[in-house]
């Protein structure tokens, strides 16, 4: 398994913006398939966006178009930059990294919270 650690929570108001970050302790990050989820209070985890190793993205629909994954290999860094933050994007938010064969590692979580 992969170690993950996010960063980049926090408290921002509503239309504003937030990027999260994610660095992975594989040597071979690069064939991993890597995804943001993020789990409200009383609601079940959702996934947000994946990146796989193509470069291929893919996104929720309430996301799409204010949310962008990207991925820098040599660095093994994962981010998510989000704009037009709404206060129903408020969750912990988890980096998780996926290849065949093996388990799904997650991070511990970072919290984002929206609200004025």
């Amino acid at each position: 398994q992969v170690q993950l650690l996010e960063s980049g929570g926090g408290l921002v108001q509503p239309g504003g913006s937030l990027r999260l970050s994610c660095w992975a302790s594989a040597r071979d990050f690069s064939i991993y398939t890597m995804a943001w989820y993020r789990q409200a209070p009383d609601r079940q985890r959702e996934l947000v966006a994946t990146i796989n190793k193509r470069g291929d993205k893919t996104y929720r629909d309430s996301v799409r178009g204010r949310f962008t994954i990207s991925r820098d290999n040599p660095r093994s860094m994962m981010y998510l930059q989000m704009n037009e933050l709404k206060p129903e994007d408020t969750a912990v938010y988890y980096c998780n990294a996926r290849k065949p064969l093996e388990t799904d590692s997650w991070g511990e979580g970072t919290q984002v919270t929206v609200s004025s």
